[in-house]
């Protein structure tokens, strides 16, 4: 069974087929040994913890939005795209065409690397926090008398984990050295600001900023059975060569994978009205975040619900977005 409320998709429950995880807003099922089915529900989460109010078609945004980057972005490296087209599915899934159509991906089952991947290219958000207390952001330093919301001289790479609290904890790169070793460590850094700032540019001609993005990847082992499709795994960056992941041994070809550079992964400003001193209006979640603030809620669960004209909001922005960057509409 498929639970929804009364404008939005809250989870999956999909008959015959085996499922392998559930996130805070995406529900994945196993395909085979070497493939994974993703659906993007309706669920948002703030600080960590999953509202109870959906925002009407915001997993199709994440979705479609996502398969776009991964296109824009496959010459810089691989990902784990297979198709977003159900007719492409084997047909138990097709079985659940209207649940999935337009929500949902195929994919290539990696060895996800535990790392969150983030670069700014303006300070906000945490890095805004760490500069006011001293002067750095994940241990970088920085030019002194700098803005929140300030342009960067350039895009820095602050990976993240999550800590034992459940919340994100910055790391400096020295950590994650430590954790998957040296070589990984670099291609990280290397990949996550390469992609940043061709996203970047790519948007700012489309008249929205991304301050930052944080991405996620996985190893593919190498083997003669995993599905192929027309992207390369040898990109013009060489990512294609195998890796090793010193957290769990895993090697493989580095790849992309979950969501790329969306409103829930992002913070997506209008460069129209851009001006430092301040937090920029948004076209991402953080609309929802600072109604948050207001309510008084503590950030543990339960999370409060959020009011119709928030999600009506809310959804517009993550839509116009989507909109902007693909100059097409919903599907």
């Amino acid at each position: 069974m498929t639970a929804t409320a009364p404008d939005g998709l809250v989870e999956t429950a999909l008959e015959g087929l085996q499922p392998f995880a559930r996130g805070k807003v995406r529900d994945l099922y196993a395909v085979g040994d070497d493939r994974l089915l993703i659906v993007a529900t309706d669920r948002i989460s703030a600080f960590d913890a999953v509202l109870a109010t959906p925002i009407p078609d915001k997993g199709k945004v994440l979705n479609q939005l996502s398969a776009f980057w991964f296109g824009r972005t496959a010459g810089i490296v691989p990902n784990h795209l297979l198709s977003i087209d159900v007719g492409d599915y084997p047909p138990d899934l097709r079985a659940h065409r209207e649940v999935l159509a337009g929500r949902s991906m195929l994919v290539r089952r990696t060895r996800r690397i535990d790392v969150e991947c983030v670069a700014r290219g303006y300070l906000s958000g945490s890095a805004w926090s760490e500069y006011r207390r001293q002067g750095t952001a994940c241990g970088i330093p920085l030019p002194a008398g700098l803005r929140e919301s300030d342009a960067l001289p350039e895009p820095i790479f602050t990976p993240a984990i999550k800590a034992s609290s459940g919340h994100d904890e910055n790391i400096p790169y020295s950590r994650l050295v430590d954790l998957v070793g040296e070589a990984l460590a670099a291609r990280l850094r290397e990949t996550t600001l390469a992609v940043y700032t061709a996203a970047a540019r790519y948007a700012r001609d489309r008249g929205i900023i991304i301050a930052d993005t944080k991405m996620e990847f996985g190893l593919l082992p190498q083997s003669p059975q995993s599905p192929q499709s027309p992207q390369s795994p040898q990109s013009p960056g060489g990512a294609g060569e195998p890796l090793r992941n010193a957290q769990d041994g895993a090697t493989g070809a580095l790849l992309l994978i979950d969501e790329l550079l969306t409103p829930d992964s992002s913070r997506f400003w209008e460069a129209a009205t851009y001006a430092p001193g301040g937090a920029p209006p948004s076209y991402d979640k953080q609309y929802v975040r600072d109604y948050l603030e207001t309510t008084g809620w503590n950030k543990e669960p339960p999370a409060p619900a959020l009011p119709a004209a928030v999600v009506a909001q809310t959804r517009r922005r993550y839509v116009d977005a989507m909109q902007r960057l693909t100059g097409r509409g919903l599907e």
